[in-house]
């Protein structure tokens, strides 16, 4: 067997109770290290712990495949979501494995949000930057999700496309200076947050935070949520 699993945003309060018995039944853990970190006191003093970054994910997937087809019971976690910004990560386990694995969905940092937030998911377009690859029609998809007068919930990228920089292409391309900004990091963990306009949204951030640009123009569903 081997499962990939959501375990939230950071804090194991937020890992469903089958995904934690999932870690707690496996005989091989593995994960990026902060992710690993969050799971790691369910973890079987047994079982193989195999951590990675950006940079050797590859062969230490190529690992985790060969205890895998070993026979041993594998999960693969993942922070937050594995669908809402992990999917290109899920499909190097796949790669790795050769074949389609099995998925347990997560609360994502996405969902925790749109909660801190009060926003509704209905009006609110969910847009991840955590990706590899051209990055340009992500781009142009948050421009016109803004045009359009939604909300929109963004995931950064940690090396080079960070709050600032994604506030520098809205201005860029014409969004206005007054649009409203929050900037959350680590939610669920020490959270902070910052709030103010798009021409203000110049300072640096961790890569464990997450933006909400609330529409200029509301909704009539939305103004009522402000009564």
């Amino acid at each position: 067997m081997i499962i990939c699993i959501g375990a939230g945003p950071g804090d194991l309060g937020y890992l469903t109770r089958c995904g934690a018995e999932l870690v707690q039944q496996a005989e091989v853990v593995a994960g990026f290290d902060a992710v690993v970190d969050v799971v790691r006191p369910l973890i079987s003093a047994d079982a193989t712990v195999v951590t990675m970054g950006y940079a050797d994910q590859t062969a230490r997937l190529a690992e985790v495949a060969r205890l895998h087809h070993a026979g041993q019971r594998c999960v693969v976690v993942f922070m937050g979501d594995i669908h809402f910004s992990g999917f290109q990560y899920l499909e190097r386990v796949e790669a790795a494995c050769g074949h389609a694995v099995e998925t347990l969905p997560g609360i994502s940092s996405a969902q925790i949000l749109a909660a801190r937030g009060r926003v509704c998911f209905d009006e609110t377009t969910f847009v991840t930057f955590h990706r590899r690859g051209d990055l340009a029609p992500f781009q142009r998809h948050l421009l016109h999700v803004l045009q359009d007068g939604r909300n929109a919930i963004v995931i950064p990228r940690p090396w080079d496309f960070m709050p600032k920089d994604i506030a520098a292409y809205l201005l860029e391309q014409g969004i206005a200076p007054t649009q409203p900004v929050e900037v959350w990091e680590r939610l669920t963990g020490a959270e902070a947050a910052w709030r103010g306009d798009l021409a203000q949204c110049t300072m640096e951030f961790s890569d464990m935070c997450i933006m909400l640009m609330r529409c200029l123009h509301p909704m009539p569903s939305q103004l009522d949520d402000l009564h």
